[in-house]
């Protein structure tokens, strides 16, 4: 018998049918040792050394396939096909040397693209030793990002409060976030005007054509700078003849783009589906794994985490037959289509990411696919099925007119086109991403009939006054492709960026636009005056392609940690003299629009509005940073400092005590107020004063008497439910607006609806909310959004939704989801993993029982692999130190 180790507990069983009895298939659950979250655990004194630690579970893990290997004829490590994978067979192995279980057996390193019983049993069938410069490579890049985190964050919790090192290429990634809001920011918008004009041809056909010259001079978007400029043209045109000087009609061929890598499939999911980065790696892992398809577990795609883009020999074989049988012989091209990389980094030789079987199209397996893996897989699909088909030809006719006026003349140009042959676009049409600017696209319609020399008749002059606009927020889309671009970080672990610079609370998300928060952009700020070269571009692309140059084994992985060692302990030991004073200097400078945003009335934005002498300036507090005169404690202004930034920053700042008006009731004073977590108004004084925080989308300069009362009058009696007879109440909590009956919680859409809301819709909503499944106090355990399975030591695993958020839940265990997981993703992997953590920090039945289950790790939310959180001390600080790809 011979022992095969896999990452996945899914892949496991699948692999085992797949090889027979004559092998035994383990998992190890991602990694089995990490560096633990202290310092010493890479030591730069002693060459490097690193001190690896296995935790409780691992352990266990361990022992499980050390007893296996103890009986066996030989082993296989058959971990996932890319840099980690290869990092993860290492560390079992030099585990179970140390075991000394081996006992000179053979060791085999196998990889297989996909979860096919062919895609297995031909990797079986050409082993290979471990990739020593792929573990070097993963040596590296881990030891480089422990450096960074632990060096770095103890700088900014002295000099910064409340502020903690993003990671090594997460800083640079919020940078990039925080260099555009900045963009945005210091943008001055200028005035431009269009000119068009529709026209009709002998035929009665209209069409549109826009000014392209005037004057002799060409006329570019921006060129026409006023009304007064616009207003002379278009009297021109108003009274001017029109004729066709030339028209021209040139084919066009298009063609495919190729399969798709791991950004371009992310970025097509957020543009297409609006499926985050994340959220996109955690459905493509389970079509990966495998989709239980008639009693048979079959991967439906290759591996999701390449560079590459070009498909095996036989997937092209497979994809062409699929497009003569599917679309026509017509759409089949006479070769095959080659693609190469234009990646700037690009890593190990992976195959594009493709459908295991192209003949398995999207309407076969629809039954055995939840909404959004059937959208994921159809559109892997016709991505890869079109990148193998013929090129769409399309007619593109541009007919240019002359308008003359008495000797003054103009330019116009119509432009069109029409698709004469779809080609590949039957299959898969590409969409431009949201942050891409570019002029209005006056090229997708057809032109009518328009002959050379005819004349022309105007129907209308159109001139039209335009602002031009600062550049776009990145969405996720858009910075994975940035990312990819500057050759920052690696395609595969972008998702796990992202979700580290939301969970540190660095960006926020709002309509799919990564927002940076006062926090990411008080550290990008610092890391760009005190440590500028780990946070540049370049540096960063460089220190990419020297960990790329080590996985091909041209560069000596601990040469490249000394080069870096050097400079950035240096830098680190500078920042030793940096006084306060010095940080928030350069903080001011820096972020002068955020923390100073201009005044209508055009007064200096750093002078007091309060004392009107003290200058204005950051300060450090306990909970980070805020805004401050110079006269304190004599004025005692403060304004927190605004995501947003511009005039809504200016906005959040109220004098201390601003008078709205008394309490028709009490006589009471009512006031708004500003606090150390921002603006509120306030009814009476002292302790019994009631209280209430302005709600989301409210700024002090637009909260007036009513509006104060309205908060101040929450919750308020919405009625008594027809069925319990019992008040149903609306008000404003810590999760926002909420309508509250017997309780039992349910969100609100918005703040004004917790004003106007009425009994019947009050109804349906705690209705819906119930079927659900609602966060009840003191009630039975509410119904499961989701049904993972048994757990190893019986009792059904569930996902459901509590007051608190969703969670997963077996027996007493109750195991919270992190900010921002879909409940209706979560893998039973994941949810023992939760299980076995949340038992470890609490005692009863349920605690002891799980402690003693397997702990399943599972792959994280970027798609990374993550050992099992340990159940030792200080488990948070140990699972935050989890291996990532950087």
């Amino acid at each position: 018998m011979n022992v095969v180790v896999v990452e996945s507990p899914a892949k496991a069983k699948t692999i085992n049918k797949y090889l027979g009895s004559g092998y035994k298939v383990l998992a190890s659950f991602g990694h089995v040792r990490d560096l633990p979250a202290k310092d010493g655990s890479v030591r730069p004194d002693d060459d490097f050394e690193m001190v690896w630690e296995v935790d409780g579970a691992s352990a266990k893990r361990m022992k499980d396939i050390a007893d296996a290997v103890k009986d066996s004829d030989g082993l296989f490590l058959a971990t996932d096909p890319d840099r980690e994978g290869e990092a993860i067979s290492w560390h079992v192995l030099d585990l179970l040397k140390k075991k000394k279980v081996l006992n000179g057996k053979p060791v085999k390193r196998v990889v297989f693209n996909a979860i096919t019983k062919k895609a297995v049993l031909d990797a079986m069938a050409q082993p290979r030793d471990i990739d020593e410069a792929l573990v070097d490579a993963y040596l590296a890049r881990r030891a480089l990002d422990y450096l960074v985190g632990f060096n770095l964050s103890p700088v900014l919790w002295r000099k910064l409060p409340g502020a903690r090192s993003a990671g090594r290429v997460q800083s640079v990634a919020l940078r990039l976030v925080c260099d555009r809001e900045t963009e945005i920011e210091r943008f001055v918008a200028e005035e431009y005007w269009q000119i068009s004009a529709l026209l009709k041809t002998p035929r009665g056909d209209e069409f549109e054509a826009r000014l392209v010259s005037a004057d002799g001079k060409r006329i570019q978007k921006n060129s026409i700078k006023n009304g007064e400029a616009a207003g002379r043209i278009k009297d021109l045109l108003e009274g001017a003849r029109y004729v066709v000087e030339s028209v021209e009609a040139k084919p066009v061929k298009r063609n495919p783009g190729p399969p798709f890598t791991t950004s371009t499939l992310q970025q097509a999911a957020s543009s297409q589906l609006g499926f985050s980065a994340s959220r996109t790696m955690q459905i493509a892992q389970r079509l990966y794994e495998g989709i239980d398809i008639g009693g048979e577990t079959v991967g439906l795609i290759t591996y999701m985490r390449t560079d590459g883009v070009q498909m095996a020999p036989e997937a092209i074989d497979a994809a062409r037959y699929a497009i003569g049988d599917q679309f026509g012989p017509r759409y089949l091209p006479e070769k095959a289509r080659f693609y190469s990389t234009k990646a700037k980094n690009a890593q190990e030789a992976h195959e594009a990411i493709r459908p295991t079987d192209f003949n398995r199209i999207p309407a076969k397996v629809r039954s055995h696919l939840d909404s959004d893996q059937l959208r994921l897989y159809e559109l892997i699909w016709k991505r890869g099925i079109a990148s193998q088909m013929a090129s769409a030809e399309i007619e593109r006719t541009t007919a240019e007119i002359l308008a003359d006026r008495n000797g003054a003349k103009a330019g116009l140009r119509a432009v069109g086109s029409v698709v004469r042959f779809d080609g590949f676009l039957a299959a898969y049409t590409d969409q431009r991403d949201e942050n891409e600017s570019g002029e209005d696209d006056d090229e997708s319609g057809r032109l009518p009939e328009i002959n050379a020399r005819e004349m022309l008749e105007k129907r209308k002059v159109n001139a039209s006054q335009h602002f031009t606009e600062p550049p776009p927020r990145y969405s996720e889309a858009s910075l994975i492709k940035k990312m990819e671009e500057l050759g920052i970080g690696r395609p595969s672990t972008y998702a796990a960026t992202l979700a580290t610079l939301r969970d540190r609370d660095y960006v926020t998300i709002d309509k799919r636009k990564l927002i940076p928060q006062a926090k990411g952009r008080l550290v990008t700020a610092f890391l760009e005056s005190f440590f500028t070269k780990y946070v540049e571009y370049d540096f960063t692309a460089d220190l990419e392609e020297k960990l790329d140059q080590i996985s091909a084994g041209e560069l000596n992985w601990k040469d490249v940690l000394r080069d870096f060692w050097r400079d950035f302990f240096s830098q680190i030991e500078d920042t030793k003299e940096l006084r306060v004073t010095n940080v928030l200097d350069a903080l001011n400078e820096a972020l002068a629009p955020l923390v100073f945003p201009k005044r209508e009335d055009g007064s200096d934005p750093r002078v007091c509005q309060v004392c009107g002498t003290g200058q204005l300036s950051l300060k450090l507090g306990k909970y980070g940073a805020f805004v401050g005169c110079s006269n304190y404690p004599e004025c005692n202004y403060t304004r927190q400092l605004s995501s947003e930034g511009g005039a809504d920053a200016e906005a959040s700042g109220v004098p201390e005590t601003k008078n709205l008006g008394k309490d028709p009731v009490t006589g009471e004073e009512i006031t708004l107020r500003s606090g150390r977590f921002g603006p509120y108004v306030q009814r009476g004084e002292g302790k019994e004063a009631k209280r209430s925080s302005l709600p989301k989308g409210w700024t002090p300069a637009t909260v007036d008497y009513e509006k104060a009362q309205a908060l101040l009058s929450l919750p308020r009696d919405v009625g008594k439910h027809p069925e319990s007879g019992k008040m149903i109440s609306a008000g404003l909590g810590r999760y926002g607006p909420f309508v509250l009956h017997d309780g039992t919680y349910a969100n609100l859409d918005s703040i004004e609806d917790v004003f106007s809301i009425g009994l019947n819709r009050a109804v349906t909503v705690l209705a819906e909310k119930q079927s659900k499944g609602p966060g009840a106090r003191g009630r039975t355990a509410q119904a499961a959004l989701k049904e993972l399975g048994e757990h190893p030591d019986g009792g059904a695993i569930t996902v459901r939704d509590g007051r608190y958020g969703p969670y997963v839940n077996w027996g007493k265990v109750n195991a919270t989801l992190s900010k921002g997981k879909d409940p209706l993703s979560v893998t039973v992997e994941e949810a023992l993993a939760l299980i076995a953590e949340k038992a470890g920090k609490s005692g009863g039945k349920a605690g002891t029982k799980a402690k003693k289950a397997p702990a399943k790790a599972a792959k994280t939310e970027g798609g990374t692999k993550a050992t099992k959180t340990k159940t030792a001390a200080k488990p948070k600080a140990k699972a935050a130190s989890k291996a990532k790809k950087s």
